[in-house]
């Protein structure tokens, strides 16, 4: 077939220890997973229902690097995440049969237009110019589920030109990894190559050019990421 213009790139991810990367298909974001985090920015978690957003694969940053500072924003902020990859169809599914579908675990920032964001909040509009923004979905390699062991109280943190911003644990998160599946897998069949960003510990802030972000979870390969 013959294209009017070069189709966009598939964005692919290292695997940790593979030779083979990761395609990823779709990024789904959770909003308000960590009750600290929601507290912060003077909103209340609703445990009946999570729920979500979504990025354009097309925004991945892979790995170590640099990220251009989003334009019509005075307010951009970091957001680490805890990144899970799915290997495998779910539809449907338990929370015991959730992780199943699981490939392997990864880092991530969740880079936000903070004033965009409270400005839809107060017109309950969405907040897709706020969160899915070039260069605002920095992903890390990919470690699979069995180097990184069961999900558990795994610290998550990130500092800004070496000073400790966000600090949280991954039992912390309002709904675990397979209840955060399991619910998703209602809402959409979910594929090999989607990518879940679980939400963001308390803490969050304002990015500036030339500052450095390194972002970790216990287990996963570090994130390093310079704001141009």
């Amino acid at each position: 077939m013959a294209y009017l213009f070069d189709p966009a790139p598939v964005i692919a991810l290292p695997i940790v220890g593979d030779d083979r990367s990761f395609p990823v298909r779709r990024v789904f974001c959770v909003g308000r997973n960590y009750e600290a985090h929601a507290a912060e920015l003077g909103n209340k978690i609703d445990r009946d229902d999570p729920f979500y957003f979504t990025k354009s694969p097309l925004h991945i940053v892979v790995g170590d690097g640099e990220a251009a500072l989003a334009a019509g924003t005075d307010d951009y902020h970091h957001e680490i995440e805890f990144v899970v990859a799915l290997s495998a169809d779910l539809n449907n599914a338990t929370p015991e049969q959730a992780l199943d579908a699981v490939f392997g675990y990864g880092v991530g920032q969740d880079l936000t237009r903070r004033d965009l964001q409270n400005k839809a909040k107060d017109k309950r509009r969405p907040w897709d110019t706020a969160k899915d923004v070039e260069q605002s979905a920095i992903l890390s390699a990919i470690t699979p589920k069995a180097a990184f062991g069961d999900i558990g109280d795994q610290m998550i943190s990130l500092t800004v030109n070496g000073k400790l911003k966000q600090e949280g644990k991954l039992s912390d998160m309002v709904w675990s990894v397979p209840e955060i599946l399991s619910h998703l897998s209602t809402l959409y069949t979910l594929r090999a190559g989607d990518i879940i960003m679980t939400g963001t510990p308390s803490g969050v802030g304002p990015v500036a050019k030339g500052d450095v972000l390194v972002s970790r979870v216990d287990g996963c390969e570090p994130l390093t990421t310079t704001i141009i």
